[in-house]
This record gives structure tokens, C-alpha cells and sequence, in this order.
């Protein structure tokens, strides 16, 4: 009789045509090349170039990873990419069906001027879960860790919002950090903060690495608050089930031909979106490579034959973090190296 030393846990299980854990690794890979051949450009103050190699890149690695995905927030409308555009089929063809969403430079201008927290950015969820937000490009978003997830409400007001996260977490309202976009559009917001008594912490660009800064522990942030990019928020909310946390958003239409898109498309503009609101699927994925130096990862380091990069994945089903510090050989990846 053969002894059975362990047994899966059936929460941890996946079928036959579900994505599995052996696709994490594959989705470092396509973010490792987006940010290396991204960071060749890095301080060259050319963002659509750096942009540009990314693009080229992941969808090159795309093409080889083990399933059938359909980009379902890609480049697209807002950038007008040719390519890894909304619809487009990437993988092998074969495998499990999946929602990708893709960002192979967030912080394109971060890039072009060198400056911190730019990531090539990957998230892939089970087909039909990741929302889709009709061509509405920007968000008011909410964004706090697993203490406080089930307190908070973007349409609290502000003051009050701080307080339930000062309350769950147990300190005083004027030790909490909350990361904000450096936007005319927040100075309002910026003002609520600072009478409650918190305070803010400005990012220039990328507000997925804010997001996953607020969602985790030891950061020193505590919240993120304020309007940035839809396709962002349904990335950053892959990463947030596996972190646990929360992310909450409402549409903010920037136009009223916008506004009528999504009235179009059956959105209630008024409606809170929650964390599965974003991303329906228990079992999705999440990855990103540093290209600039930042809060959450180290970026592309390049030595005379080497090329160092440091990322991290992320599996909701498991809800395990990974980081991945890679040496790669610099004469495989001149293909992707910035021309003289």
C-alpha cells in the first residue's frame, strides 16, 4: 500500500482548462523583455520610442506563453497602438482562454526622463472577467490594505475615509501617508487630506506601483486616492486579490461624448466599482518588471554582459508574491537595444 504523504488543497486546485501556476513564470518573461527593451531608452526623453521597443517586445514574448488570450485592455483607442490593441489574440493558441491586460511601459514619461517608479506591466485573468470600462480612460479611485478593506467608501468623504484607515490600522490620522497623482485636478483633494490631518505623497506617473504600494504592507503608504487611468485600475486590481486590500473606482468620463459612450454601453456613472467588480475571476495573475528604480521594484541595470532585473508576480488563486531577481545575458537581447 502506497502511503499519501499530502494532498492538494481543493481551494488551490485548477482544472484542465484553467490557467495554473506554471503561467507565472511565463508572464515574468514578457514583462522582463518589455522592460529591457524599454530601458534602453530610459533618460533619452523620447517616450514613444521607449514605448514603442515595450510593445515590440511583449508582444513578441506574448506569442510564446501557453494559452489563448484576447487583449481586453491593451494600448488601444486612447494611444492609438497598432499593436496589443483591444481584441487582439496573443499566446500560442492553445491552453486556457484568458483576459490579458497590458501595460508594457506604465510611466512612459517616467521612462523618457529617468525618473522613478516606471514597471512593464502584466495581468491575465480567467475570459469574460476583467471589466470592461467602454472607452472611459479615467477613474476616481480608492485604493487601501486588507486592514481597513472592508470599511472604507469612495463616497464617504475624505475625512472620514481616513479615519476608518487610521482606526483599522491602529495609529493617528497625521501618520498616514496617502499616495496621490501630482494633478491641477487633485488640489482639492490634495486640501481635504491635509485638514484631516494626513499627509500626501505625490506620484508624477503610474499609479499601478501606488496601488500596489497602498494594498501592501511595509511601504509606508497607506492609501492611494484620486482620478487616474481605467485600463490601470483593472490591472492594479489583479495584483489587489492577491494582496488582499481593496480597490474601489467610479467612471469619470472627461468628455460628454464619453459620458454618453458609457451611458451607452448600460454604466451607472454614480456606481461604486468594487475589487470583483474589476476582476471576477479568483484565479488571475499579475506581473511587473522595474524599467526605472522605484517604491516597489529596482529597474533595468545593465553591465558590460550582463542585464540585471528584478520583478514580481503574483497568483490570486494562491495568493502568493513572488520576487524575481534575473541576470540575463546581454548579447541574447541586442535585438532590443536602443540604435545609436
Amino acid at each position: 500500500m502506497t502511503q499519501q504523504y499530502s494532498t492538494i488543497s481543493p481551494s488551490l486546485a485548477v482544472g484542465i482548462d484553467e490557467p495554473d501556476r506554471n503561467l507565472a513564470l511565463e508572464l515574468v518573461r514578457v514583462t522582463e523583455a518589455a522592460a529591457i527593451a524599454g530601458g534602453h531608452w530610459v533618460g533619452f526623453g523620447d517616450k514613444n520610442k521607449a514605448d514603442g521597443a515595450a510593445v515590440d517586445a511583449m508582444r513578441s514574448f506574448l506569442h510564446t506563453v501557453h494559452f489563448n488570450g484576447v487583449v481586453v485592455i491593451g494600448e488601444g483607442e486612447k494611444d492609438e497602438a497598432p499593436m496589443l490593441f483591444n481584441g487582439e489574440q496573443v499566446g500560442d493558441g492553445t491552453g486556457p482562454e484568458c483576459d490579458v491586460a497590458v501595460d508594457p511601459i506604465d510611466g512612459t514619461r517616467l521612462t523618457a526622463l529617468g525618473i522613478n517608479n516606471a514597471l512593464a506591466v502584466l495581468a491575465v485573468a480567467e475570459r469574460g472577467s476583467m471589466f470592461d470600462p467602454s472607452a472611459v480612460f479615467y477613474m476616481e479611485k480608492l485604493v487601501t490594505g486588507p486592514e481597513a478593506a472592508d470599511m472604507v467608501d469612495l463616497r464617504l468623504p475624505v475625512k472620514q475615509n481616513l479615519h476608518l484607515i487610521a482606526k483599522a490600522k491602529g495609529v493617528k490620522v497625521n501618520q498616514l501617508n496617502v499616495m496621490i497623482l501630482d494633478r491641477d485636478r487633485h488640489r482639492p483633494l490634495v486640501e481635504e487630506i491635509r485638514e484631516a490631518g494626513a499627509r500626501t505623497k505625490f506620484i508624477m506617473d503610474g499609479d499601478v506601483a501606488g496601488a500596489i504600494a497602498a494594498a501592501r504592507t511595509g511601504t509606508g503608504v497607506d492609501a492611494l486616492m484620486g482620478i487616474g487611468g481605467t485600463p490601470e485600475g483593472i490591472v492594479a486590481a489583479c495584483a489587489i486579490k492577491s494582496l488582499g486590500g481593496v480597490i474601489q473606482g467610479r467612471l469619470w468620463p472627461t468628455s460628454d461624448d464619453e459620458k454618453q459612450k458609457a451611458i451607452d454601453a448600460g454604466h451607472d456613472l454614480d456606481r461604486v466599482l468594487s475589487t470583483n467588480d474589476l476582476v471576477t475571476s479568483d484565479n488571475c495573475y499579475f506581473a511587473a518588471t522595474g524599467i526605472t528604480d522605484g517604491d516597489l521594484l529596482h529597474g533595468v541595470r545593465y553591465q558590460k554582459d550582463r542585464v540585471l532585473t528584478q520583478s514580481i508576480v503574483m497568483r490570486s488563486k494562491s495568493g502568493t508574491v513572488r520576487f524575481v531577481d534575473a541576470e540575463h545575458h546581454a548579447s541574447k537581447w541586442e535585438t532590443y537595444a536602443r540604435k545609436a
